[in-house]
């Protein structure tokens, strides 16, 4: 059993909550902006006392609606901001936040209020409200529904008109740390989401480590203004902490809503640091290829790569070869500049979760100038437990325990962290609660994982999706998958094996990078006129070739089937997160799995 953990090196308030944020910062700072939020007109700045009197008016409205402290309240829309408005007013009236996706289904959704028993739900549109209306009949604790698109923020902020001040400050102060801010619903690969128990003390400990720690990232104090652009969902407690870590920095915070506008919001907004998930960042990377190899650069954008990552490989080790760093310097010039100006030409740092990112692109965009923190967290962590830091970043790894963290790997190679940012349990779900965290305060990630003599820890994969072969060999699908999905025409893969004499994999089509390897192959049609096309298994096998140098023979993968079909959430393949549900592709494709060991 191995164990690391880091001290505690500041001070964690004892008392108030999350609140007390907007609060400092209208008082401290009222000028100074916070937002800046996208509008039809364009970016429109909110300064810190406008966004208090905001909060504070819905708040009011929440309260004269009859919610009490404690009720929890759902909020459904994609990332946008009254997202942030409406989760701090639920917290200044003294209630709980339950977000929600906003693409789940309304069997979803209809789990979620019922478990939570929320009273109140603010939806963003007119489908939103039509899934929520179906479910009321079944939602007897559901008293009020508000639509953003037609005006919540407004009705709510006349119906608390005559809520006075004191009132409202009475609810706002009386939280205090232990008291729940958040239940949030696990997206989960398997059976019904569990709502996750968050309280103040959870947030207030990660930020009041976190925030210190990534000081390059968060600090107002001179050089440039720090700014974000959120456009992960907030249901997630990956961007939601970074939404409050911002707030509490003062560091001004944008929404993107619409994925297809991102390039032109972030070129706009100009943020100096971003949050993604690998996959993201898989996708940039292989859209840029992509792009390069249609205009005949292709061969110029491989080089300019493998010089990034040779550049990038070469200050790990403290040797960078005059010949890499004059190559370096060239497609600064020639490529690099101009992936950075995607990002709107002034981000320098990138936080990456959810999912490992893997050492070549982590390498590959360090050495373009955009450095890549990786994390590791859960929901159940109030998201980071370790990560990388501007100065102390082992490219592959997810990092050191962060302050008052403590990590452990169990005899059976199982991640256990300990810290004040482990949540308080399931709700209503003892069970759950008691198989997840332990007599000692150990929380049972699920995650299998290793721990260096510095501290780093490095996850290797799942510890129920580990396979093991029909000759007793133990194989981590993740390490594979990752490697194929950086494969340009990869969009989404599985390994298989378990019990079987062999590794296997089900490999799908990226939709968006398909049409152009088509045209340059003189291909017509669409991908299941191709699953079993020889160039198209070609390009797929080099992919396989490439993920088998990570592992053993005896864990490599011998066969693999091209499906006609991506995998996607409105799919049910994939969570809201983009995590693979497994059990579901077992399930749907059993058949194609089969015949890979029967062929």
């Amino acid at each position: 059993m191995r164990e690391f953990s880091t001290p505690l090196s500041v001070e964690i308030p004892a008392t108030g909550n999350l609140t007390d944020d907007v609060v400092r910062n209208a008082t401290d700072h009222p000028d100074a902006v916070v937002f800046s939020r996208n509008t039809r007109d364009g970016w429109v700045d909110v300064t810190a006392e406008r966004f208090r009197e905001e909060v504070v008016a819905v708040a009011k409205g929440l309260v004269a609606a009859g919610v009490e402290p404690g009720d929890r309240v759902a909020l459904i829309s994609k990332t946008r901001y009254e997202w942030t408005l409406i989760d701090y007013a639920i917290w200044f009236a003294g209630a709980v936040t339950v977000p929600v996706y906003e693409t789940s289904s309304a069997e979803q959704i209809g789990w979620i209020l019922s478990d939570s028993g929320a009273r109140a739900v603010v939806a963003e549109g007119a489908d939103h409200l039509a899934r929520v209306s179906g479910l009321r009949g079944d939602l007897p604790d559901l008293h009020h529904v508000w639509t953003i698109d037609d005006g919540a923020i407004d009705v709510l902020t006349r119906l608390g008109a005559d809520v006075p001040d004191d009132d409202l400050e009475k609810r706002r102060t009386t939280t205090t740390p232990l008291d729940l801010a958040t239940l949030i619903y696990t997206s989960g690969t398997t059976g019904r989401p569990k709502g996750c128990m968050l309280t103040h003390a959870n947030f207030m400990f990660e930020l009041g480590v976190a925030v210190p720690e990534l000081d390059e990232l968060f600090s107002t104090e001179g050089g440039e203004e720090p700014s974000t652009l959120l456009f992960l969902p907030l249901a997630h407690v990956f961007a939601r902490i970074i939404q409050i870590g911002a707030i509490k920095a003062r560091v001004r915070l944008g929404h993107s809503a619409d994925i297809k506008n991102l390039v032109a919001d972030l070129g706009a907004f100009r943020p100096t640091f971003i949050l993604a998930v690998p996959r993201v960042f898989e996708k940039v990377f292989n859209t840029a290829s992509q792009r390069a190899a249609a205009d005949g650069k292709g061969r110029i954008f491989d080089r300019a790569a493998d010089a990034a990552i040779a550049w990038s490989r070469g200050k790990d080790t403290g040797k960078v070869p005059l010949r890499v760093r004059a190559e370096h310097a060239l497609f600064d010039r020639l490529v690099y500049a101009k992936l950075r100006a995607t990002l709107g030409g002034r981000c320098t740092y990138a936080v990456s979760g959810g999912a490992p990112l893997g050492e070549r692109l982590g390498h590959f965009y360090r050495g373009i100038g955009l450095t890549v923190l990786e994390g590791y967290g859960l929901t159940e962590t109030t998201a980071a437990v370790t990560v990388n830091l501007p100065d102390a970043n082992k490219v592959g790894t997810v990092g050191r325990p962060l302050p008052g963290t403590a990590v452990r790997i169990a005899d059976d190679g199982e991640l256990l962290v300990r810290g004040g940012q482990v949540f308080a349990g399931y709700r209503g779900n003892e069970t759950a609660t008691g198989e997840a965290l332990d007599r000692d305060g150990w929380f049972h990630t699920g995650d299998v994982g290793e721990v260096d003599d510095e501290g780093f820890v490095r996850i290797t994969g799942r510890k129920k999706e580990i396979l093991v072969t029909a000759g007793g060999k133990n194989v981590a699908p993740a390490v594979l998958e990752d490697r194929l999905r950086a494969h340009l025409l990869v969009s989404q893969c599985m390994v298989v094996g378990d019990g079987q004499p062999f590794i296997a994999a089900l490999v799908t089509i990226d939709p968006e990078s398909f049409p152009a390897w088509a045209a340059e192959h003189g291909k017509s049609g669409s991908v299941a006129d191709h699953v079993d096309d020889a160039d198209l298994r070609a390009a797929i096998e080099t992919a396989v070739e490439d993920a088998n140098k990570a592992v053993s023979q005896a864990e490599a993968i011998r066969k693999f089937v091209i499906l006609p079909d991506d995998w996607t959430e409105e799919g049910g393949q994939l969570t809201p997160s983009l995590k693979l549900k497994r059990s579901v592709v077992m399930r749907e494709f059993r058949d194609e799995v089969a015949a890979l060991y029967t062929r």
